[in-house]
């Protein structure tokens, strides 16, 4: 089990992903640059939390260009679990591997907080580990967190049980509170809420964010013995 991690100039949560992956997980890690053009044989990528190129034009806008995307998108598409965090979901919505797009928060503020969070598909390699509706508790750090996509869109996201994850009540104006959505194949993962800031409690690892990764081991495991 080797995951890949992507680093764009501005990232800043991925260490805390190489802990959950590399300690959590005790799975390989590896660094991915941004201006890498190969992926180093990996079975997973993360894409972390931070500010790709400082968030200049908008969040997301200019990671999208970095020649290691071509190759995420590859991944992808030939069906490799890609999974986006904050930051790493405005990319991923940003390069076209998951519909609508990060905005501004309604009241124009950085949110830094705990916040309740919605499981709202279980059918997915990411999600297994959680209930269908159980509600968790996970850290954000957001200024452009709002997800926004228009009513066609959020009908097809309905339709085809896309919307992953919803924030209990409104925290920041995305559309329908929508916190994490995955692409048609259920293979790309985008959720702005931190699971990695949630795995250790007291003295275990008990956090509400160790299913998710605990259902990524998992899928990962039975890929490779398939």
């Amino acid at each position: 089990m080797k995951i890949g991690i992507v680093v764009f100039p501005g990232s800043n949560c991925e260490r805390d992903c190489y802990d959950a992956v590399s300690r959590y997980m005790e799975g390989q890690t590896v660094f991915l640059w941004h201006g890498e053009t190969e992926l180093a044989g990996v079975d997973c990528i993360v894409l972390p939390g931070g500010f790709s190129y400082g968030d200049y034009l908008r969040a997301g806008a200019i990671a999208r260009f970095s020649p290691i995307m071509s190759q995420v998108k590859a991944f992808a598409d030939r069906g490799g679990l890609v999974l986006g965090i904050c930051n790493g979901f405005q990319v991923l919505t940003e390069a076209g591997l998951l519909p609508g797009a990060l905005v501004r928060n309604k009241h124009l503020r950085f949110l830094c907080q705990q916040v309740p969070v919605t499981v709202e598909q279980v059918n997915t390699p990411f999600t297994r580990g959680y209930s269908a509706g159980q509600t968790i508790t996970l850290p954000v750090a957001h200024a452009e967190g709002s997800y926004h996509i228009d009513p066609d869109g959020l009908a097809r996201l309905e339709d085809q049980e896309q919307i992953v994850f919803r924030y209990a009540e409104d925290i920041n104006g995305s559309v329908g509170r929508i916190a994490g959505v995955c692409n048609a194949s259920r293979n790309v993962l985008g959720m702005m809420p931190h699971p990695e800031r949630n795995l250790w409690q007291a003295t275990a690892w008990s956090g509400e964010g160790a299913p998710l990764f605990d259902s990524l081991k998992q899928a990962l495991i039975g890929l490779a013995s398939a």
